[in-house]
């Protein structure tokens, strides 16, 4: 019996008891999807608010076509202007940025079909005009985020004998990106190890 505090009695009924839900346990940290975009966006907005850091997601421009007003302001038609190039640029320590963020359900090795060759010649404008560039690899099976420098990438891409990249290799040569609350993804220790270690 629960009493209120200026002393009446509350009951409760076994009519208006709700039954137990039963708990899924097939939800835990090692399969619950991370949704690697998100959280790169949450991680840059926590960076950002601590004044560390600057990465932007790059749009996908588009042409808009046909606009449907009925119901607000909703795009009905459109194409892709251009090619987009990666996901996400910025500033880090007075250096540009630029990177792109790929997710595989792959367990034992990287698909090179998720990199297009455009994405390819940017990252290497990046790098030849003193840039840093890396690719950002979830491995899902795992829940694993790896950090990869983007010239092995793409020295793979063009030399390599493969069409993926095996697991074990981007385990040896990459970064493994600490995974927590905030930032989800902190990618920045695997930046400073990686490009600013003395």
């Amino acid at each position: 019996m629960i009493k209120y505090p200026n002393g009446d009695k509350f009951e409760i009924h076994q009519s208006s008891r709700k039954k137990k839900m039963p708990i899924d346990i097939s939800i835990s940290s090692a399969n619950r999807g991370m949704n690697l975009e998100e959280d790169i966006n949450l991680s840059n907005d926590y960076y950002l608010t601590k004044n560390i850091l600057l990465i932007t997601k790059r749009p996908t421009p588009i042409n808009v076509v046909k606009v449907d007003y009925s119901k607000g302001a909703r795009i009905t038609d459109a194409f892709f202007q251009k090619q987009s190039t990666t996901d996400y640029n910025g500033v880090y320590q007075g250096r540009y940025i630029d990177f792109e963020a790929k997710s595989t359900k792959n367990r034992t090795s990287f698909p090179l079909a998720n990199i297009s060759s455009h994405q390819i010649n940017h990252l290497k404008h990046v790098i030849q005009f003193g840039g840093i560039a890396f690719f950002i690899i979830q491995f899902e099976f795992y829940n694993e985020v790896y950090l990869l420098d983007a010239s092995y990438v793409i020295d793979f891409y063009e030399n390599g004998k493969r069409k993926s990249i095996p697991f074990f290799q981007i385990k040896e040569k990459g970064c493994l990106i600490v995974q927590g609350y905030n930032p989800r993804l902190n990618y920045l220790d695997a930046i400073d190890d990686m490009y600013f270690k003395k």
